[in-house]
């Protein structure tokens, strides 16, 4: 019996791969039309090809965000290592004006706050502008460059989008029916309510989404709509979901916001969803 279980625990590790703490990411760069960006990559140790996650990150932060806040950077560093430990191949790809594609344009949170001094409804038709072109097409070319590696299974390939991320997520679902699973954190928490145009374009993509969705918000987000209005929208259209609210984190919105950074908090609920639905 004993050498049984020595059997199959050595066919599990040889399946999901391991990972060393102080393993370095890999450094890549990946071409979106005419701009080079910049992504971090984590992966288990082992040949795999292993299943693989695509991170999203948010809209960018502003000079007093990365001082109060920290960088995407910090964000990539804390999630992709629990995902590589897991046994996915991990890709964090940082859109033009974030972290070290910051040389590559201005990112989408300075160009909104730039329209939003020029005019507030004009800050929620630029966000629409990029969530459907510029920030799509670049995460769209994240996608190519992922499923392309020889270490990733590509029929096993799922999306994680956090805020800004989680909307972009949704679009680049709607036109991906290949995608495994989809876990979405805090999506649209601060835009929701002021965008009545984001509202309609997340909740048009829904019937259009072929794979199971996780909604993740702390209870102490900027808003609850989203999670309610997406949870209900996905129920109506008989969609494989779940909705996930977590206990308040820290006593801020901007706490509760980064949900992310608090894999002790999500990390067994996620990689259930991912289990049943990411790597079958």
């Amino acid at each position: 019996m004993l050498e049984r279980r020595v059997v199959l625990l050595l066919l599990i590790v040889a399946s999901t791969g391991t990972f060393a703490r102080d393993r370095q990411p890999e450094s890549l760069t990946i071409q979106s039309g005419d701009a080079t960006l910049h992504a971090m990559l984590w992966r288990p140790d082992g040949r795999g090809p292993f299943p693989a996650v695509l991170i999203d990150h948010g809209s960018g932060r502003t000079r007093e965000q990365l001082a109060r806040l920290g960088p995407y950077e910090q964000q990539a560093d804390t999630v992709c290592r629990v995902f590589a430990r897991h046994g996915y191949v991990c890709l964090f790809m940082f859109r033009r004006g974030v972290g070290p594609s910051s040389d590559v344009g201005k990112n989408a949170i300075d160009l909104m706050d730039d329209a939003f001094a020029r005019g507030g409804q004009e800050a929620n038709t630029l966000q629409l502008q990029l969530l459907e072109h510029r920030e799509l097409d670049d995460t769209a070319a994240a996608l190519v460059a992922l499923r392309a590696r020889p270490d990733v299974d590509s029929t096993r390939v799922s999306l994680v989008g956090h805020s800004f991320g989680g909307s972009l997520t949704l679009l680049l679902s709607e036109r991906e029916p290949e995608i495994r699973a989809i876990v979405l954190f805090s999506t649209a928490g601060y835009s929701w309510d002021r965008s009545p145009e984001l509202r309609v374009r997340l909740l048009a993509a829904l019937p259009h989404i072929t794979a199971p969705v996780f909604l993740m918000h702390a209870a102490n987000d900027y808003s609850i709509n989203p999670r309610k209005a997406l949870d209900e929208r996905l129920a109506q259209l008989g969609k494989a979901h779940r909705l996930k609210i977590c206990p308040p984190i820290g006593i801020t919105p901007d706490e509760g916001h980064d949900l992310p950074l608090r894999p002790a908090i999500w990390q067994s609920d996620v990689f259930a969803f991912l289990r049943e639905h990411g790597r079958r």
